[in-house]
Formats: C-alpha cells, structure tokens, sequence
C-alpha cells in the first residue's frame, strides 16, 4: 500500500470511529482502527467494517 493510499485509509477510518467513540466505554482509538483497516483491507464495506470493529472491541470486553 502507498503512502496516499493510507493515508485515505485512515481519514475514512476516522469518520468511521467518530459514531462509535461518541457512545463506547472507553477504549484505545488503535484497537478500533486496526479492525476497521483489516475488515477494509479483507474487502468489507465501509459500514461492514466498522461492524467489525464494533464487535472486535466487544471482544476485548471494550
């Protein structure tokens, strides 16, 4: 992956993590974005992909 590549990968992450940091228990941001860049990574959606990170850091009881 090339840097501007990930760098787009990111800023959709963030939009993505911003719904579900505003209601989740505490928890570290990186957790949530490497699930979300894996599932993105793995070819699920965008929405599929935040779903996973929301179940991944129900996983780690966050």
């Amino acid at each position: 992956m090339d840097i501007p590549t990930l760098a787009e990968l990111l800023r959709e992450t963030e939009e993505h993590h911003g719904p579900y940091e505003a209601s989740a228990p505490k928890h570290h941001w990186s957790d949530w974005y490497a699930a979300y860049i894996v599932a993105r990574e793995n070819g699920r959606a965008p929405d599929e992909a935040a779903d996973d990170a929301a179940l991944h850091m129900e996983s780690l009881g966050r």
